[in-house]
């Protein structure tokens, strides 16, 4: 991909601009929300999404960050990837191949939920938010250590609604013969160690700055890595026997 899509510009922040930016992804999920059939892949992370983008924006309003502003330009320029990927607009695109395995497998019926859940977030941990931490400092005028404290409120949310999600998406009792290959596959992959990467990757990046060359390598492996784990998780469930 060209050094100019790699990451994205940056862009004036105040208070007012990122409230006005946080309003505009909240309500381009809110369009996806109301557009896409409910059982498709994407809906289903995009829901999961969208109530972690309000619970950021909450804990931001009553000062759960030390740094709302930082707070706010991280989750914005987060999201704003993950949008980008599935709702790319007029000038169409290509997605980055962390989320093609999503948006290839979104309505395969062998798919289950919990799945779609977790290959959402593992596109949007482990490839978007190292991207977008670089955004935030280019922005912010600022390095990756003094995002810190908000990488890791932002992350320490993630984890608590992974736990939900697995709750309200894995399959019943009356669905065990699916539920148990799904355990086990599903199983292996950690929220905690996708984000610990993550962060490794955010300050290789920003080191890397000066070298877009070598940056974009990096970043376009990432990417293929990203998307590889995706499509494991996406494997089928009908039919497979343990």
């Amino acid at each position: 991909m060209p050094q100019s899509e790699q990451f994205t510009a940056p862009v004036e922040t105040g208070v007012d601009t990122d409230r006005t930016r946080v309003g505009d992804v909240l309500a381009r999920m809110r369009a996806l929300d109301a557009a896409l059939p409910p059982g498709d892949g994407v809906a289903v992370f995009n829901r999961v999404y969208l109530a972690v983008t309000r619970e950021v924006g909450r804990r931001i309003d009553t000062g759960r960050f030390p740094d709302p502003r930082a707070a706010t330009t991280l989750d914005v320029r987060f999201a704003e990837r993950y949008l980008d990927a599935v709702d790319p607009g007029p000038d169409d695109r290509p997605p980055p191949a962390c989320w093609r395995p999503l948006l290839q497998f979104r309505r395969h019926p062998g798919v289950r939920p919990l799945q779609f859940a977790l290959a959402g977030i593992n596109a949007h941990i482990g490839h978007d938010l190292a991207l977008a931490v670089v955004d935030a400092c280019r922005s912010l005028g600022c390095e990756p250590a003094e995002l810190e404290d908000e990488f890791d409120r932002v992350g320490e949310l993630l984890g608590s609604l992974e736990e939900r999600i697995r709750e309200e998406l894995m399959p019943g009792p009356d669905l065990l013969q699916i539920a148990d290959p799904l355990t086990h596959l599903l199983g292996s992959w950690s929220l905690d160690r996708a984000r610990d990467a993550t962060w490794t990757t955010a300050r290789a990046l920003w080191a890397l700055r000066e070298l877009p060359d070598v940056a974009q390598e990096f970043t376009e492996r990432l990417d293929t890595a990203v998307g590889f784990a995706g499509r494991m998780m996406l494997t089928p469930m009908s039919g497979l026997v343990l």
